[in-house]
């Protein structure tokens, strides 16, 4: 068995002006890295930790040791960088790395980029997502359906770069010819669903290069909020022929002008009233009565003026304890929700000098139940917590 294909691509979406992902498509090595800290750290720390990988290479050693000490070499590139270099301080990155090594695929991961696997027709997810939301779905403080629109789906409770060594899950997959790979970051996960990566995968399956330019596509119509970055790897029999190496480069400008045609309007498909239609239309009972319509319209508003204000007194009396999109734990002020247009309903009251990687899984589930309490009681907790750890 030997890796058939591969393919890459990687888009900075809608929302960024710069890419912070990186990665790696040189079998029998791959790897995605998701960088976080700011534009330019993020940026670094990504592209220090993709040449680390890609300096050291595949070996014929034990290939679980070596998979770990890849991304540990990767790590200490990058803590050495954001240590040494002011303006790289608190970066870091997320990654994912697979080798395919002995008819096995050894996956390394920190992180919330994913690693899955396509066979048979089914998706299945290899990786599990080093983040407060996963980690409050897998505690049952949170459902599934509520992580996906949590506004700190996005912190990362472990990445590379905030210590001089990093936890690393690191395992096999047993693999069969066909099998089909997929490394990506969180860019992609969090804007399209596990059906449509099967359905653009499979509508694309005989061209890799086109699957994950489809894949790209479909992250940007769903919003492209963050950087996307896909990885295809196929396995076959020693008999197939040469290997397929291909890298996709992001999108140029008007390919980017022809995916937004694809993207549905607000008015579209919907078909006009004619005025003729609203004149011949028989009159309802409320509109025989505007004396009525305008008492149930002044009760509505009433009641609506009557519920805004419990919600500024509760925005107002309420805080909870949460995280920074740099990993620095933080309380809050208002309710842990994100309303229509992304407008959050809570402000940051108070930034730690603490980082969520810092603090133990347990000690993350207690801190981050998002459980509303006043500020005194909100900033006494983190408090006891950096007194602890002796920030």
């Amino acid at each position: 068995m030997k890796v058939a294909r591969s393919a890459a691509a990687t888009d900075p979406g809608r929302r960024r002006r710069h890419n912070e992902d990186a990665y790696v498509c040189e079998p029998p090595l791959f790897a995605v890295a998701d960088g976080v800290g700011g534009a330019q750290a993020g940026e670094v720390a990504s592209r220090l930790a993709a040449t680390a990988l890609r300096e050291t290479g595949a070996d014929g050693a034990d290939p679980r040791r070596h998979v770990d000490a890849l991304v540990q070499e990767a790590n200490r590139r990058v803590y050495e960088r954001q240590t040494s270099d002011a303006s790289a301080s608190g970066m870091g990155t997320t990654i994912t790395v697979a080798l395919f090594h002995g008819g096995v695929v050894w996956i390394g991961h920190v992180g919330d980029s994913r690693a899955y696997r396509i066979r048979h027709g089914e998706l299945e997810q290899l990786t599990e997502d080093h983040s407060l939301v996963a980690e409050l779905v897998r505690s049952g403080k949170l459902s599934p359906e509520e992580a996906e629109s949590h506004p700190q789906r996005s912190v990362v409770t472990r990445a590379l770069g905030s210590d001089p060594n990093v936890d690393v899950d690191t395992f096999e997959v047993e693999a069969e010819p066909g099998d089909l790979f997929l490394l990506c970051s969180d860019g992609l996960t969090s804007m399209v669903d596990d059906g449509t990566i099967l359905d653009e995968t499979d509508r694309n399956r005989d061209d890799l290069k086109s699957a994950a330019k489809a894949l790209v596509r479909a992250a940007n119509r769903g919003g492209g909020e963050d950087n996307i970055t896909v990885v295809f790897f196929e396995l076959g029999t020693e008999e197939a022929g040469a290997d397929e190496h291909t890298v996709a480069l992001p999108p140029p400008r008007e390919q980017v002008a022809d995916d937004e045609e694809d993207t549905l309007d607000e008015v579209d498909g919907v078909r006009p009233i004619a005025v003729e239609e609203e004149t011949a239309r028989p009159r309802r009972r409320d509109e025989r009565h505007p004396v009525r319509r305008g008492l149930l319209f002044v009760a509505l508003l009433f009641i609506a003026l009557i519920a805004c204000a419990f919600a500024v007194w509760g925005l107002w009396r309420s805080h909870f304890v949460g995280a920074e999109a740099d990993g620095h734990v933080a309380v809050y002020q208002g309710v842990p929700w994100n309303v229509v247009g992304n407008v959050r309903l809570y402000r940051t009251a108070y930034v730690s000098p603490l980082l969520t990687a810092q603090l133990s899984q347990q000690e993350r589930k207690k801190l981050f139940d998002h459980n509303l309490v006043t500020e005194s009681s909100a900033l006494s907790e983190v408090h006891r917590y950096e007194q602890e750890i002796g920030r």
